[in-house]
């Protein structure tokens, strides 16, 4: 269960703090995998950036948690595509219940959309980089 516990209001703030939580999630291992391809492609060692990053602004839980994994290629279910997509139809109905546009969980649904197309969908959802992977034609390693 959870390390600690915060109290974030009345009945059903909690489910929202959930929903805020798995669009940063979603967002931070497709900017990681956005970031990977792109030194891959470029002919920089994905690990060598991911070593000058991580303790920069840029460097996050996400980061730590999935950068290893991906460069390795090791996309065993820790959290599986196929759970994240209901979450952010979560996300998305709720956004729109509530009035509030969000173009960036919209976008990285369709990329888990893909991934599912493709087969990926029992797979950890750090599998997001094999989205820009086909996109670019490379394959992030170490």
């Amino acid at each position: 269960m959870a390390g600690s516990v915060v109290h974030v209001g009345e009945i059903g703030a909690g489910n929202i703090a959930k929903l805020a939580n798995q669009i940063i999630v979603a967002i931070n291992i497709a900017a990681m995998s956005e970031a990977l391809v792109l030194a891959t492609k470029a002919g920089v060692e994905p690990d060598l950036v991911f070593q000058a990053i991580r303790g920069g602004l840029a460097g996050s839980t996400v980061l730590e948690a999935k950068a290893p994994l991906v460069m390795d290629r090791k996309f065993d279910p820790g959290f599986r595509i196929n759970l994240h997509i209901k979450d952010l139809a979560n996300v998305l109905e709720t956004s729109h219940e509530v009035g509030v546009p969000l173009p960036l969980t919209s976008a990285v649904m369709e990329m888990m959309q893909a991934l599912k197309v493709d087969g990926h969908e029992f797979e950890d959802h750090s599998s997001i980089v094999k989205y820009y992977e086909k996109l670019a034609n490379v394959e992030v390693r170490r």
